[in-house]
């Protein structure tokens, strides 16, 4: 794989990967926008694109396609190529997995967190349903290994017209999880975002781990498009109020978000919507 630019020093649009809990580590939260580092000694670079373009810095995400299967499930299937339209087939895990995959409609109603498989060929597919047939978007986000064995973070994505598949789930209120802003954020490099997660009686609860972390979210702008992801720099903060998670939000673009909260409670992965406000930073 040939990529000729390397990542370090690109501005992002709100995309954010600081965990403590998974071995990714920054000295604090003014760093990580100059990227971390894995074990090994892996340097990762700061998260470029925000899933609105389908190239960034060299990596395109190509050959995108449904396939229809049994009982109306779909398969999505893409590929992700480098800077000379060759397959990426080598990767760095990050947040336990080579490759995230989000499938979200445009209303921001519907909403599929996935983990693809990759063929040696460098094609990815994962099985995935939908309610409704409309317009959506597939975002991809990822680390490469690049030439010197380090990684590049990166976030693709694309439109694409889907058919109703086997009757699935909107994202709708959760009965067993509530989850709630305590602490919205100001546009800018050194916003803190705080979520309060409480079961159905108002009580905390206890938070297991979802993909090496104690919550997992992802956000888009409700007017452009552009993703915001989070996980939280600890682990939860029990108080009489709630289960509190805090999270590093270097978020540049000012405005309403839809937030996806992804948590584990009782064994069970629970996705939450949440509204939120980021503010214009004074």
């Amino acid at each position: 794989m040939t990529v000729r630019r390397r990542l370090t020093a690109v501005p992002v649009l709100g995309v954010l990967g600081a965990l403590a809990v998974t071995g990714c580590s920054a000295d604090d939260p003014g760093q990580v926008a100059a990227g971390h580092s894995h074990p090994g000694g892996v340097m990762v670079s700061m998260a470029v694109g925000d899933g609105t373009s389908v190239s960034e810095v060299g990596y395109t995400l190509s050959d995108l396609q449904v396939r229809e299967k049994q009982r109306g499930i779909g398969e999505v299937q893409f590929r992700i190529d480098d800077y000379d339209g060759d397959p990426v087939t080598d990767y760095v895990e990050e947040q336990t997995k080579e490759l995230h995959l989000y499938v979200v409609n445009d209303a921001l109603t519907v909403f599929r967190h996935l983990h693809p498989t990759r063929a040696a060929d460098g094609t990815w597919s994962a099985p995935f349903d939908v309610p409704d047939a409309g317009s959506y978007r597939v975002v991809t986000e990822f680390v490469a290994r690049d030439e010197g064995g380090n990684g590049d973070h990166v976030v693709l994505g694309r439109p694409l017209a889907l058919p109703p598949g086997d009757p699935g789930d909107t994202v709708a209120e959760d009965r067993v999880v509530k989850v709630s802003v305590s602490q919205a954020p100001d546009a800018g490099p050194n916003g803190l975002l705080r979520l309060t997660v409480r079961d159905a009686g108002n009580r905390p609860v206890n938070l297991g781990t979802y993909l090496g972390t104690y919550g997992h979210v992802t956000g888009f702008n409700t007017e452009t498009g552009a993703m915001v992801h989070l996980h939280p720099l600890d682990a939860p903060d029990i108080t009489e109020d709630g289960s509190e998670l805090t999270f590093h939000a270097d978020i540049e673009q000012a405005g309403d978000y839809r937030l996806f909260v992804q948590v584990r409670v009782d064994g069970f992965v629970h996705t939450v919507p949440v509204e939120l406000t980021v503010g214009r930073s004074t």
